[in-house]
């Protein structure tokens, strides 16, 4: 059984920045694409950024130059900088992993930005 386990997140104010990281583990996985989603109180769960392969990352429109999605095959781990973060980002982020037959689901992490 394949798991996510997310870190790094907490209270910044507006304006500061937070690294999220995610680290999968188990036996016998591979893993094609990994991403971050966040869901706000009272907000669907929405995507911030996925990486399929090195170069081919997709980010929300909400934080494009603000956030780096990062990965690293080797340690299938998946890193999100955020930087000059908002109070409106504010939400639980999750990481997520395709492994082909399924997607799993880290069990979030709280980043709070208060301004």
């Amino acid at each position: 059984q394949v798991q996510l386990v997310e870190s790094g997140g907490g209270l910044v104010q507006a304006g500061g920045s937070l690294r999220l990281s995610c680290s999968a583990s188990g036996s016998n996985f591979s893993i094609n694409a990994m991403g971050w989603y966040r869901q706000a109180p009272g907000k669907q769960r929405e995507l911030v950024a996925t990486t399929i392969r090195p170069g081919y990352t997709n980010y929300a429109d909400s934080v494009k130059g603000r956030c780096t999605i990062s990965r690293d095959y080797a340690e299938n781990t998946v890193s999100l900088q955020m930087n000059n973060l908002k109070p409106e980002d504010t939400a639980v982020y999750y990481c997520a992993a395709d492994l082909g037959l399924q997607g799993i689901w880290g069990q979030g992490i709280q980043v709070t930005v208060s301004s």
